[in-house]
């Protein structure tokens, strides 16, 4: 009897860790990345006008063309490599569900030119670089001291934040 007990509460062990190994594995593929719009949870691509290329949400890679072929790769090519993602336009694919995107690259490229600007986006998270002072960038979450340009340039204008001087 002992060992029936034994075997059972082994068995119950067993299953349990195995259950609990199964709940705990939390992996976040497809996780759109910080500078990503907000409200587009099942889309896959993004069409970067400004840049001619594409981003890859579920393999977090960029596809673009160079010499020759299409490249997937986790950066932008070096020409690229200094394009402030979290202020350029992306371009939501939310009607293509294939592996190839670029077989529509035409057309984007035509209707999405370089420079092309649709609808607001506000991103999942701000941008984290410095943005050297410019007041020429409009990003809603940034907090600052409540002084802006103003209309003046005196520098007592209408800024936002609420006056602690955190980024």
């Amino acid at each position: 009897m002992k060992t029936l007990k034994l075997i059972a509460v082994g068995v119950i062990l067993l299953v349990s860790s195995s259950i609990h190994a199964q709940i705990s594995v939390n992996v976040n593929i497809g996780t759109p990345p910080a500078w990503g719009p907000v409200g587009y949870a099942n889309v896959e691509y993004y069409y970067l006008p400004d840049v001619q290329a594409y981003y890859d949400i579920h393999a977090t890679q960029f596809i673009y063309f160079g010499g020759g072929k299409w490249i997937r790769s986790r950066h932008l090519p070096g020409q690229y490599r200094n394009y402030d993602l979290y202020n350029g336009y992306k371009v939501v694919l939310n009607d293509y569900h294939g592996s190839r995107p670029y077989s529509h690259y035409h057309e984007h490229k035509k209707k999405y030119y370089k420079g092309y600007k649709g609808k607001p986006q506000k991103n999942y998270r701000d941008s984290h670089h410095d943005y050297n002072d410019h007041d020429d960038h409009d990003h809603d979450n940034h907090k600052g001291n409540g002084h802006g340009k103003g209309n003046n340039g005196n520098g007592n204008g209408n800024g936002k934040g609420n006056g602690n001087g955190k980024h």
